[in-house]
């Protein structure tokens, strides 16, 4: 186990390395009057190239990438270049919010997801096809417009819930679940449909192979096979499935926090690149890859102890 965590490790951090660098190279070569953009349009040309020896904008590209890595290394991404605030302190005051709506969206999703296709591949009938039709549906209907149905239906009408806004933890539980509900919602529905539908066909795989007709033979109860054994064999895909839920939950966000207006990481990336701040955007892709590397990590260390072979894999 300890070999397969340092293999993936190793492979994070090269994909980390190689996202920052390509992403910072295609920033600079696509960022145009940066300084202008700071300054305003009254801004003289001597303002302005003022201004981006300021920023640094003057430099090579080499000199200013490694100049970046080495603050980055040590946890410094530099200041927005429009608000003079420190990236780090930007991100990691979002960074609860995202990750309330991503996570529990994960846990919303895997439960019922989990339920729902277990169900359809036990019964099947009426049951699976009805699976069959979410499913079409959850990746079909685009998240903007279950989040707008939702906003319609459960906050202007019947009242039950916030339209906008985000209430911390510690204001109380209750005032956070109620805040974010209807955005897990929005998520939750195509990754629970896509899920679900993993779920059913790794377990009806599952269900016809010979090692469940010899526990049959021994006596045991289909629910106990079911959730024993077929189950667990089954989870490495729903797993996998759900992982690349996560990072699709997290560009997803970024629609998301707009039309909730939750001040989250998906908020700020979309604000940073309509200004083309450069270290905001750096950072938030940073801390971005870092959640999805340490995601992937724990599904694979999941996968791992649901199933050995994986592990020499």
């Amino acid at each position: 186990m300890l070999r397969l965590i340092a293999r993936r490790l190793a492979g994070g951090l090269s994909a980390l390395f190689a996202v920052a660098t390509l992403t910072f190279v295609l920033l600079n070569f696509s960022a145009s009057n940066v300084a202008r953009g700071v300054l305003g349009e009254s801004a003289t040309p001597a303002q302005v190239a003022a201004k981006e020896a300021e920023l640094g904008l003057d430099r090579p590209l080499a000199e200013r990438y490694l100049a970046w890595l080495g603050g980055a290394i040590r946890g410094d991404f530099g200041v927005s270049w429009f608000t003079g605030q420190p990236v780090t302190t930007s991100i990691v005051g979002r960074l609860p919010t995202t990750l309330s709506v991503v996570v529990c969206t994960i846990l919303v999703a895997a439960v019922l997801a989990v339920a729902v296709g277990v169900t359809a591949a036990a019964r099947r009938g009426w049951v699976d096809r009805l699976l069959q039709i979410v499913a079409v549906g959850g990746a079909a209907v685009p998240q903007f417009l279950v989040a707008v149905l939702l906003v319609s239906l459960l906050a202007v009408q019947a009242r039950i819930f916030p339209a906008t806004g985000y209430h911390p933890i510690t204001d109380g539980v209750g005032a956070w679940a109620l805040s974010i509900t209807l955005p897990v919602a929005a998520l939750a529905f195509g990754a629970m449909a896509s899920t679900a539908q993993q779920v059913r066909g790794a377990t009806i795989d599952e269900l016809s192979r010979d090692y469940v007709r010899t526990l049959r033979s021994r006596g045991l109860g289909s629910t106990e096979i079911l959730l024993r054994h077929a189950l667990r064999s089954a989870a490495p895909s729903a797993l996998t499935v759900l992982s690349l839920q996560f990072i699709a939950m997290l560009g997803g966000a970024v629609i998301i926090e707009q039309i909730f207006a939750l001040p989250g990481i998906g908020f700020l990336a979309l604000s940073s690149t309509t200004q083309g701040d450069m270290p905001v955007l750096m950072g938030v892709v940073v801390y971005v890859v870092i959640m999805v590397v340490i995601v992937n990590l724990l599904v694979d260390v999941a996968v791992g102890w649901l199933n050995p072979k994986a592990r020499a894999s």
